[in-house]
């Protein structure tokens, strides 16, 4: 006869603790990540202006119920809506997933960071307009910033190490994890409070990756992260109340998150949180690709203009040789139909053949008036991918991080071109210095998307100038962006 289970309550996890702790008492001193912070913010938002472009996108945004207007509540950038902090976190956290083009990091998890942008700026906008309302000092920009840093952190570092996708379990859990101990920071939660919002995080129900793969990849992936982000924002509400926790969350025998969903096994840790991962960042800066696709698309660009100054045709192409690392091939070597925009984006021979076709990849690329140029599936056919063991272990290592694709062309003629390798993506920390004004030209296009020149002027020299971003009330942050 199995012993009875204690029911003496235990103190909390460690994972939970170190969370609660590093957000807590953590002072963020790093230039490098306050700046980059401040890139990742812009970014971050032009990429939510853009879905802002799309319908299937709108169409999700606003108050649940149509005409509500929330006073004091936070404002959703490029639009007109002030909504309660959970919605507008979903609103924000979806329109900035949508396109598929912010910022990403790549471990034995991946994932884009700055979704957690959705919680944390809404609640910090809340909270300002609230704050002023009753005559107190609103939040300002380095707070969000901070937030930031501090939600890539948890999200970054747990990533590392623990792979969620292996267990079918989808990324945006983390997102939900660091909204939740973020936002639960900006909201004055006290210590045992955020630990106990913290593992609300971990006991609530998970998305299922279903939604990224075939045959079944779909649109909920553009707005799943805005979900987890909006979820993260109730759960810290739930705790002010005083709503107790659960401390053993993850190691609890047979109930826990490691037995029901990890397989038994327990996190391990690569490093501890800082503000690594921030200042590690990587940006989609030229495409709306994903990232582990981002640099095989530089080098189709590449042969793009090769094939041009031969004066030689898709058509003459016979095979497409794909050297590439293992999470690629795992993620998004796809074969056979691509039924929507979503499954697109995720198929490393559609983002390399629309760039050998027509010298570009746009977000328009992947619609149905694109794809269905025939010539596309016709080089996909034609396209192998094959792992190369070095691209995969430097994807891991964490002094160089690479993303490494190379491609090699034979044509029908039995001539090559000399394989195109590109190891690092311009998105890269390793090529910054190249990337970063390219990034702000990305940001100037999206303002230009949805605003007059006038309102573009007004954001780019507050959002260009560290001091003076970081000094400004998040809500008159937030107001240059209303239509």
């Amino acid at each position: 006869m199995s012993a009875p289970i204690s029911n003496v309550r235990p103190d909390p996890d460690s994972v939970l603790v170190d969370i609660v702790d590093y957000v807590l008492d953590f002072p963020i001193d790093s230039t490098l990540a306050l700046d980059t912070a401040r890139n990742c913010l812009i970014d971050t938002l032009g990429c939510g202006l853009e879905a802002l472009t799309y319908p299937a996108c709108t169409k999700l945004m606003g108050p649940i119920v149509p005409g509500t207007i929330v006073p004091n509540g936070a404002k959703v950038p490029g639009t007109s809506f002030q909504l309660d902090p959970v919605q507008a976190a979903f609103n924000i956290g979806a329109m900035i997933r949508w396109l598929d083009f912010n910022d990403t990091w790549l471990a034995a998890e991946w994932g884009h960071p700055s979704d957690n942008l959705g919680g944390i700026l809404a609640t910090a906008d809340w909270l300002s307009r609230s704050a002023i309302a009753a005559g107190k000092k609103p939040l300002t920009m380095k707070d969000v910033l901070i937030g930031m840093i501090k939600a890539h952190e948890i999200q970054g570092c747990i990533a590392l190490e623990n792979s969620f996708n292996k267990v079918g379990l989808d990324h945006v859990l983390l997102v939900k994890l660091a909204s939740t101990a973020v936002v639960g920071q900006l909201i004055g939660l006290t210590r045992d409070e955020l630990i106990n919002a913290v593992s609300q995080a971990f006991v609530d129900g998970h998305a299922l990756r279903t939604y990224r793969h075939a045959p079944n990849t779909g649109s909920r992936k553009s707005w799943a992260a805005g979900d987890a982000t909006s979820r993260a924002v109730r759960l810290a509400l739930i705790a002010k109340t005083g709503e107790m926790g659960y401390p053993s969350v993850l190691t609890a025998r047979t109930w826990g998150f490691y037995d029901v969903l990890f397989k038994g096994n327990e996190f391990k840790f690569q490093r501890p949180y800082g503000s690594y991962v921030m200042e590690n960042v990587l940006f989609k800066i030229s495409f709306p690709a994903e990232f582990h696709a981002q640099t095989a698309v530089e080098a189709a660009m590449t042969l793009h203009a090769q094939l041009q100054s031969a004066g030689k045709l898709v058509d003459d192409v016979k095979k497409i040789t794909i050297r590439t690392h293992e999470a690629a091939i795992r993620i998004i070597d796809k074969k056979g139909p691509l039924n929507n925009p979503a499954d697109r984006d995720h198929c490393i021979q559609y983002m390399i053949a629309v760039p050998l076709i027509h010298g570009r990849l746009t977000a328009a690329d992947y619609e149905d008036s694109i794809a269905q140029d025939a010539r596309i599936d016709v080089l996909r056919a034609k396209m192998e991918c094959v792992e190369d063991a070095q691209f995969t272990k430097d994807y891991h290592d964490p002094e160089k991080r690479s993303i490494a694709n190379a491609l090699t062309i034979e044509f029908n003629d039995g001539s090559t071109f000399d394989e195109v390798v590109v190891e690092y993506p311009i998105g890269h920390k390793r090529r910054r210095e190249d990337g970063i004004p390219l990034l702000v030209e990305k940001f100037k296009t999206n303002l230009a998307r949805r605003f007059p020149i006038k309102q573009q002027l007004a954001i780019l020299d507050v959002s260009l100038d560290q001091a003076r971003l970081e000094a400004m009330p998040v809500n008159e942050y937030v107001d240059l962006y209303v239509i």
